[in-house]
């Protein structure tokens, strides 16, 4: 990564702004190979910083993958509270350019998010024409009708107040009223749409893998750190 100004850096990565950083590098709060840089028009690669002895967070960019608990919004609106972002370190909400969520999960869905501050990544894994794929385990509140699984995967099933029908999808029944949904694309309440256009209302939704991302044993609320390469 090129070098940047130290006060850049320090408002790059949400430490302070750059009004304030003077103040960060007068007080020796920022090193480079033991030595204190101390002026906030030094230049400096962020992997080669310490901020309070520690290293840059995410120089290359910010990609998490996040289990979102239930009841919590995917958005920035204070009126929308809680929100995931109250659940994440706060300086990542101070970066620029300020991270996100790829896609959403409602209030009432939990499950996996990727959280990341890279525009390009996210539109390639949320086009549909790059078929990322992603799982939802469903519970319902009436049986299934018999066909389901054929009419998910017809490519015909359109929904109420879209112009194109859903792209194929496949079905896994797993129990009376319980199913495992794999889906290419990513409709506004995509899921619990499909499911009741076809009268069996979800009840409970959770994404479990977004394409070779599962969460594994990681709990509600809690976030790792991924690399691009572990999206393929």
């Amino acid at each position: 990564m090129p070098e940047l100004r130290l006060d850049t850096l320090l408002s790059q990565f949400g430490y302070c702004s750059r009004r304030e950083a003077p103040a960060w590098t007068k007080a020796g709060r920022l090193t480079r190979s033991g030595q204190a840089l101390l002026r906030p028009d030094q230049r400096a690669a962020p992997e080669e910083v310490l901020v309070d002895g520690s290293p840059v967070e995410f120089p290359r960019g910010l990609l998490v993958l996040f289990h979102k608990p239930l009841g919590y919004a995917c958005s920035r609106d204070p009126a929308e509270s809680p929100l995931i972002y109250d659940l994440l370190p706060p300086r990542w909400s101070r970066r620029l350019p300020c991270p996100f969520s790829i896609g959403r999960l409602d209030r009432d869905t939990s499950g996996l998010l990727l959280i990341t501050d890279d525009g390009p990544l996210c539109h390639r894994l949320t086009s549909p024409r790059h078929e990322v794929e992603k799982t939802y385990e469903v519970a319902v509140a009436a049986p299934f009708p018999p066909g389901l699984a054929a009419c998910f995967a017809s490519g015909t099933l359109l929904l109420r107040g879209e112009a194109k029908p859903c792209l194929p999808a496949r079905l896994e029944i797993t129990g009376e009223r319980s199913a495992r949904l794999f889906l290419r694309e990513g409709k506004y309440h995509q899921v619990r749409r499909m499911f009741a256009s076809q009268g069996c209302p979800v009840t409970t939704l959770h994404r479990h893998a977004f394409g070779a991302l599962t969460l594994g044993e990681l709990p509600p609320g809690a976030w790792r750190q991924i690399s691009p390469g572990q999206l393929a």
